[in-house]
């Protein structure tokens, strides 16, 4: 698990983008020993999504699987991850699937890099998957938290009394693919996180190429009053929805982290820009290095409340994950 005499870099989504990973590692001051990038005083923490889109997948989760075995980083799930096996776990009997994920034209769309990549290593590729088994949905470590989407307590902790470790087992998949059931409430809402469907069945397609009927919302806002109050994308909703104004009800139902809770980390939510905290103590670190943004970490030491000038990253250009 994690290391408490060390300090600790969170690492954002990878997606595949292996050289720009090894250019932040290098960038923190890891050196690669023996095959493995290690640190003499700090542990790498991925945020999960390591698989997917990116040009060296196989080779971005060799480098994260070698260092978590060598005691130089933890992995938490990332939707990704999760994607990955609910598309090779087989759906229980009578419930209509052949498969939990199913092989849709967009599902494949998804993996379909992935699953190239490993094409000619398919025992590489089952160790792995029997690999993202070990990988928590969340970790509370007292006074931070670490989740790929989203921390709901309402769910963490009945998820932490089956599951004390947070590491899923392939019985919990199986029952994910069932609408509504507690295993499909965790993994969207912490491997996804919060979401609201767009008004009057409209919807929207984003700058990845797919359309959706929902979109992606804050889990932190204090007193929100229209959609553009609450989205957290990069899409933005059309002028008309974002001015439209929230129900009661709808207010009633989002989730709040509050000011007062442990730092929480998170990536996921494909942000821009400069890396900078959200909230005192809430921080994404995602910013879409498979998009050719910036692969980013942060440099967590004792403080308790988020230092803007903790983050490191290294900005991804086209012909270093594509030549």
């Amino acid at each position: 698990m994690l290391d408490p005499a060390r300090s600790f870099d969170i690492i954002g989504d990878v997606h595949g983008c292996a050289q720009t990973l090894e250019r932040l590692l290098d960038t923190l001051g890891y050196a690669r020993v023996g095959g493995v990038w290690r640190h003499p005083r700090r542990q790498a923490l991925f945020l999960g999504d390591i698989v997917d889109r990116g040009p060296r997948i196989r080779e971005a989760l060799h480098i994260v699987h070698d260092m978590v075995e060598a005691g130089q980083a933890f992995c938490i799930m990332g939707n990704h991850e999760y994607n990955a096996l609910a598309w090779e776990t087989p759906a229980l009997p009578g419930s209509g699937k052949a498969y939990v994920r199913e092989h849709t034209p967009r599902h494949a769309r998804l993996i379909d890099e992935t699953l190239t990549q490993f094409a000619q290593h398919p025992g590489d590729w089952h160790d792995f998957l029997a690999w993202f088994y070990e990988m928590p949905l969340f970790v509370d470590a007292g006074r931070f938290r670490l989740v790929h989407a989203c921390w709901d307590p309402l769910l963490i902790e009945p998820l932490r009394q089956q599951y004390p470790r947070g590491c899923i087992d392939e019985h919990f998949v199986q029952a994910s693919a069932v609408s509504g059931s507690f295993a499909s409430n965790v993994c969207n809402r912490l491997l996804r996180g919060t979401d609201m469907r767009l008004p009057d069945g409209l919807t929207l397609t984003g700058g990845d190429g797919l359309t959706r009927a929902f979109f992606r919302t804050k889990f932190w806002e204090e007193d929100p009053q229209t959609y553009g109050d609450i989205v957290f994308q990069p899409d933005a909703l059309p002028a008309e929805v974002a001015s439209a104004p929230l129900s009661h009800t709808q207010k009633n139902a989002l989730l709040r982290y509050e000011e007062e809770e442990p730092l929480l980390f998170v990536g996921h939510y494909w942000r821009s820009g400069r890396p900078t905290p959200i909230r005192p103590n809430l921080a994404c670190l995602d910013y879409s290095a498979v998009l050719y943004g910036k692969l980013v970490a942060y440099r967590l030491d004792d403080e308790t409340r988020i230092d803007p000038h903790k983050f490191v990253w290294v900005d991804v250009d086209r012909p270093q994950d594509t030549q």
